[in-house]
């Protein structure tokens, strides 16, 4: 087994003007007000898994190369 300890910095409000569309599709503008910082901890897990998966098998990848 394998475990991380990992730490996230919360996603900050962006406080700048930003166009969008809203849900009929008309372009508006928006800008962040406040502070709402979303929790990014459901989407965290699967890309820290991804991730140390790609660190393992390009370690592997690495140490097959460097024998031949």
């Amino acid at each position: 087994d394998i475990y991380f300890q990992v730490v996230f910095k919360p996603v900050s409000t962006i406080m700048q003007k930003q166009m969008t569309v809203n849900t009929d599709g008309e372009e508006v503008e928006i800008e962040g007000k406040g502070r709402h910082d979303p929790c990014v901890l459901p989407r965290a897990v699967p890309i820290v898994d991804a991730m140390a998966a790609l660190v393992m098998v390009d370690h592997l990848l690495r140490s097959r190369t460097t024998k031949i």
